[in-house]
């Protein structure tokens, strides 16, 4: 399998996608995803008011970024989920991703990326900076980190 096996989309996965997706990612999460949410329920969410950017093979969906735009005010997005399949980690997918995402909350004309990560999560915060975020306050385990785009 290649790097060229991997296609990019933008809001192709319905919930099934995000639901089995989440399902065999929950693992990856620190702590694992499902205690600390309803993950059919998260997927719901993330299908009805989230912008997706995707990575798949074949018809499977191995990475997902889910970014909610919707506080127009402040113009801030954020960044709700970072997910890859455990065996197609360290192909550059998240990075790309996050690129992608990125680059599309600039173009909406938003201000600011937020997120929140667990501090333990450290695979997950190195990507995080490489991408320019910034650490802007820690809460307990939780880390918010941000990045100006406008």
């Amino acid at each position: 399998m290649t790097d060229s096996d991997i296609i990019y989309e933008i809001q192709k996965a319905g919930f099934n996608h995000v639901f089995i997706h989440l399902l065999n990612c929950k693992d990856e999460f620190i702590p694992a995803l499902d205690k600390t949410v309803d993950i059919e329920a998260y997927s719901k969410k993330i299908v009805e008011n989230a912008i997706t950017f995707e990575a798949w093979e074949k018809e499977n969906l191995t990475g997902l970024i889910a970014v909610y735009c919707n506080d127009l005010n402040k113009k801030t997005a954020f960044i709700t989920n970072v997910s890859v399949l455990n065996k197609f980690s360290g192909r550059g997918i998240a990075g790309r991703l996050l690129t992608a995402c990125v680059k599309y909350v600039t173009y909406k004309n938003f201000k600011t990326i937020r997120l929140q990560v667990n501090q333990k999560n450290k695979q997950a915060i190195n990507l995080y900076k490489k991408h320019n975020f910034e650490e802007t306050s820690v809460n307990g385990e939780s880390v918010t980190m941000s990045l100006n785009v406008g």
